[in-house]
């Protein structure tokens, strides 16, 4: 890649006092800063990202790969979502020590909970190596080639670049292949559980008011960072110590006012800001209805089982949430995209942007990018739909077909590998899925079974869907495997994989679910998979062109790199919206709007006892807002998934709110975002606060903290 355009992607950020972008925080400095600035942050770029002494990012890990935390005390407390939180809140309860329902705090550090395999991960610092991963790749002819050469430059620079022993280096892409950082990282092993609201303040609302504002949750939990007597690294051991940090973040009470300065730090998961519009077409009318239509009736099936039986409701508590959450985040994204018009605006650009290609006599490089987008996306689509059927079904909705899958693999892999691989991966699934079949229930998975093969067999591009299944009584299957098949426990699994290898497969082969898995999955693998990564490959590489072609021929526009799960910066401030015509929501909500919700012993909007005899008393303590306990307030940085759990700073860096969903209407940011209703959803610090101190008690925790108000400063 040529120096000019690396320098490019630096300063090409126009400066203007405007929100949205997922900005990497070593690179801030210069317009970023100024843009900052001008919306009222009052602390410098190197207070969030230095290299040198401790700044913002020092107190900022990523939570177990896949949502954000930071740490709020000298003592290694750690502060993250209560949905992040929730599977190791779920994994320690039981129907004795229902922590789910109860909530769960620990008075003193020995009643701390260890979690396995539970970690967390801080950047220590952010390296441009552009050059040295694109070194050798401009004179390949084929796509697949300079994929190569950057995978083979990537691993020999991940290998070599100076780190400490317990660190590691990471490289990431950015700009779709335009620019490549490395991240030094120190991952943290022994983290233990703290503190947990009960569901009815962690999860208040749950999937009614998931993606919904107004909005009244507590969605926050606690952990402890431990480590070895060095401060480093270690393996869950008793005598591991609470962690120093470098940084931690002081906690302000002063609350938050319409156009205060917000600032989101944390790991967004992805994003695809950049696609053209025929892209935007197909996630509009083909990918998006299946998927929600998939996820609608195992959501059902498992919702009815559960509002029945509280041991189903603790087994599939963290599941059902996890499907619900990107069934319902789809039904938004579409709405959004509609109502934005996007499909539309994105066309708009693509004519303003060939305009432009041909004014700067560049038709020989980019004059086809878009004809080649729509003839590459139109063959993609039966394979892309496909997929979605096959993932969706076998391996995120049905749990008989995932743990079949697995046995799949497991015999693909002696076909590939061989004996040795084949007998180390058959011991492996034997010591791990006891943990599946803890929270695993036939009888609901039954009856989600038979709903979704309905759907694949009948709405599935048929040509990939194996014929046997096509003529198949759905009903009638369901019944035979679910009858038969020794994959519904771990007592037939352990079964089925005992014996010498043609034992093994013998068995497998005479098992109804593994039957009807290999029919699918061979389809899936020899048909489906190969031709959509083909195709996705080439698509890619236009994505990648394309991007160049806007940075080159747009200077002076704002441009931020995709989500890629990073650290990132994201700024903006405390504002309401105007959703639709004659409906205006404000910025923040209060404990008021939890009791008038309230529907006792509901599911979703049950208010604990305690909660209640709180608010009747007004025992607020020091953490109320003219007489009323705030809950919750909106912003407008553009933040997505993994940015659960991400502090919400205030214009000095205390922390002020704890980012945790984004509103309905907006939840197509991930594809265009538009500053009007994107809106991003944070607990208020002090509701956190006061749950921790009033609520559970924990003044233990309390005193940890470094309570700080800035406001009042400022006045004086």
């Amino acid at each position: 890649m040529k120096k000019s355009i690396v320098v490019f992607l630096l300063i090409f950020v126009q400066v203007q006092a405007q929100q949205g972008g997922m900005w990497i925080p070593s690179l801030l400095q210069g317009m970023n800063e100024k843009e900052m600035k001008s919306l009222g942050m009052k602390m410098s770029v190197a207070d969030i990202y230095d290299v040198n002494k401790s700044s913002l990012k020092d107190a900022v890990p990523h939570f177990n790969g896949g949502c954000t935390s930071e740490v709020i005390s000298p003592k290694g407390l750690l502060l993250t979502n209560h949905h992040c939180g929730f599977d190791a809140i779920q994994t320690h309860s039981s129907l004795e020590h229902d922590y789910l329902t109860d909530g769960f705090w620990a008075y003193s550090l020995d009643q701390e909970l260890p979690n396995e395999d539970l970690e967390v991960t801080f950047i220590v610092k952010i390296v441009d190596v552009t050059a040295q991963i694109s070194e050798g790749t401009a004179t390949l002819a084929t796509e697949a080639e300079k994929q190569q050469k950057i995978k083979e430059n990537t691993t020999t620079l991940t290998a070599s670049y100076a780190k400490e022993a317990w660190q590691e280096n990471k490289i990431r892409t950015f700009y779709e292949g335009n620019q490549f950082l490395l991240f030094v990282t120190e991952t943290y092993k022994d983290v233990r559980l703290v503190g947990a609201p009960p569901s009815a303040i962690g999860k208040f609302g749950s999937d009614t008011d998931n993606w919904v504002w107004p909005r009244h949750t507590g969605d926050f939990s606690l952990f402890r960072i431990y480590a070895d007597k060095n401060n480093r690294p270690a393996a869950y051991a008793k005598d591991n110590v609470p962690y120093t940090p470098k940084h931690f973040l002081p906690v302000s009470l002063d609350g938050v006012a319409d156009d205060d300065f917000t600032l989101v730090f944390g790991y967004p998961g992805k994003t695809n800001e950049y696609l053209p519009a025929v892209a935007l077409e197909q996630i509009l009318n083909e990918l998006n209805p299946a998927k929600i239509e998939i996820r609608d009736k195992a959501l059902k099936v498992a919702d009815g089982f559960m509002r029945k039986d509280p041991a189903i409701k603790i087994q599939y508590a963290s599941k059902y949430a996890s499907i619900a959450n990107y069934w319902k985040k789809w039904i938004g994204e579409s709405m959004g995209l509609k109502k934005s018009n996007a499909v539309a605006a994105k066309q708009k650009q693509e004519v303003a942007f060939q305009e432009k290609v041909s004014k700067a006599g560049k038709q020989a490089e980019y004059g086809n990018l878009l004809a080649d987008f729509k003839t590459n996306y139109q063959a993609i689509a039966p394979y892309a739909l496909s997929r979605d059927y096959f993932v969706e079904i076998v391996l995120r909705n049905t749990e008989l077909l995932n743990v079949s899958y697995k046995m799949y693999q497991l015999t693909q892999l002696l076909e590939t590998k061989g004996e040795q691989a084949f007998t180390e991966r058959k011991a492996n699934l034997i010591k791990g899925l006891p943990d599946f079949y803890k929270d695993f229930n036939a009888a609901v998975d039954e009856k989600v079974f038979e709903q979704l093969m309905g759907l694949y067999t009948t709405k599935s591009p048929k040509q990939y869907v194996p014929v046997p299944l096509q003529q198949a009584s759905v009903p009638a299957l369901t019944q035979s495997i679910y009858q038969n098949s020794k994959l519904t426990s771990y007592a037939g699994v352990q079964d089925l994989l005992s014996g010498d290898t043609q034992s093994v497969l013998a068995k497998l082969n005479q098992d109804p679910a593994y039957q009807t898995i290999k029919a699918m999955a061979d389809v899936y693998v020899k048909e489906v998979a190969p031709k959509y990564e083909e195709l996705a490959l080439k698509i890619s590489a236009l994505q990648r062109t394309y991007m160049k072609a806007q940075l080159e021929l747009n200077k002076g526009a704002r441009f931020f790199p995709d989500a890629n799960s990073t650290l990132r910066v994201t700024y903006g401030k405390v504002k309401g919206y105007d959703p639709k015509d004659a409906t205006t929501y404000k910025s923040k909500t209060y404990l008021d709007g939890v009791l008038e919700k309230y529907i006792p012993g509901d599911y979703e909007f049950d208010v604990p006892k305690k909660l209640i005899e709180l608010y009747e008393t007004k025992d607020y303590g020091p953490y109320a807002e003219k007489g009323g306990m705030p809950v919750c307030f909106i912003g407008t940085n553009h933040t997505t998934g993994g940015n659960s759990g991400s502090p919400a700073l205030d214009a000095y860096g205390n922390l002020i709110g704890l980012n945790f969903d984004r509103v309905w209407e907006g939840t197509m940011s991930d594809l265009y975002y538009d500053p009007a209703i994107c809106r991003n959803v944070m607990v208020d610090i002090r509701y956190v606060l006061f749950i921790m101190d009033k609520y559970a008690g924990a003044k233990n925790l309390i005193d940890e903290l470094k309570i700080v108000h800035p406001k009042h400063k400022k006045k004086k």
